[in-house]
């Protein structure tokens, strides 16, 4: 098969023309939904057959305590995770859907009546833009206007990632959140797979390395992500896999704040500790802010100076009570510590 050099237009082909359903894709990369919250799943069941028929995605990138926030999906696609957002975000809230592909947004706008009234909202709460990633002022998205970013399996398939990266963090308002999924390796691609027009179209040759990621956060002020779910990539094709098996691939769920001034490049120790109030109605019990932080409603936790930023400086902060501030420095936190009160096992991020 010749190969081709990949391009964005590459991309809008693959997903514009060449895949006609979710059936077309070669990779696991599109995730069951019953790895998802059942809040969640129980929206998809009212999202319109024709937008989850063509929606390409990995993972569940729909953080918790949404309601009346401003939401921005990037490669929003045929709209299913805007639509789901545009549940959560309730009338109050608004969700813009950015994508390049004029299909895919054909198929999300032609759906926004019919979802609306499903919803029983008197006037659309969802906004799809055209335009791109790496500069959302062709999206028409100003500095400082988005609570929260979501995107699912789209990063991937950016030519300039350090670029959408930025845009994300410029046009977040301090304390947003960054939560999404998208496909990482455990190696950087070599670079004859990394222009295969198909294996970017099913999100393996555009993968980031895990560490490279850290790298371009660290360069953005970014000093600490949380990886909140994670799962292996299976490659059902086999001329796929004979060609790019050789790398690990995994779907991953991560989160990050724009809190430049509070985040340090290592968990530091304030002595702080934190309680989860349990007033998110999704999440009655507890409240995982990442793959080894669950709070137990009431139930005090030591945390390290990151975590008590990213869960009282952001809008969870009306549902947690944070006892302690930085005055006094007990140097670096002790990750490895096996007490259940107390952080452990941080394998992600600054988290050591």
């Amino acid at each position: 098969m010749q190969v081709l050099p990949f391009t964005l237009d590459a991309v809008r082909d693959y997903y514009g023309r060449v895949l006609q359903s979710s059936h077309d894709l070669k990779t696991s990369a599109c995730c069951s939904t019953k790895s998802m919250p059942l809040h969640i799943r129980t929206i998809l069941g009212e999202i319109n057959e024709e937008v989850m028929d063509r929606f390409y995605g990995c993972g569940s990138p729909l953080p918790l305590a949404l309601d009346g926030a401003t939401v921005l999906d990037l490669g929003c696609g045929s709209g299913r995770d805007v639509f789901v957002a545009s549940k959560l975000v309730g009338p109050a809230g608004n969700v813009i859907g950015v994508d390049m592909t004029a299909e895919q947004l054909d198929v999300a706008r032609r759906n926004v009546e019919s979802q609306m009234k499903r919803f029983g909202y008197s006037e659309p709460n969802v906004d799809f833009r055209h335009g791109y990633i790496e500069d959302l002022h062709t999206a028409d998205l100003e500095d400082d206007s988005v609570d929260v970013v979501i995107s699912n399996c789209v990063l991937n398939l950016s030519p300039d990632k350090p670029a959408a990266f930025r845009e994300i963090f410029r046009v977040l308002k301090p304390g947003g959140e960054l939560y999404f999924s998208d496909i990482f390796a455990d190696r950087r691609i070599p670079a004859h797979l990394s222009q295969d027009p198909i294996l970017h179209g099913e999100c393996l040759a555009g993968a980031l390395y895990i560490e490279d990621f850290r790298r371009l956060l660290r360069d953005l002020n970014c000093l600490d992500y949380r990886v909140v779910a994670q799962s292996p990539i299976d490659l059902i094709d086999p001329d796929i896999e004979q060609r790019i098996g050789h790398i690990g691939f995994s779907s991953m769920t991560i989160r990050a704040f724009k809190l430049p001034d509070s985040v340090e490049d290592l968990c530091e120790d304030y002595g702080q500790v934190a309680y989860y109030l349990g007033t998110i109605p999704e999440a009655p019990h507890t409240f995982t802010l990442d793959d080894h932080h669950v709070f137990e409603t009431n139930r005090p936790m030591l945390v390290c100076g990151n975590t008590a930023a990213m869960i009282s400086e952001t809008r969870y902060g009306e549902h947690f009570r944070v006892i302690g501030d930085r005055s006094t420095h007990f140097g670096l936190f002790g990750c490895t510590t096996t007490d259940e009160h107390t952080e452990n096992a941080c394998a992600s991020g600054s988290c050591c």
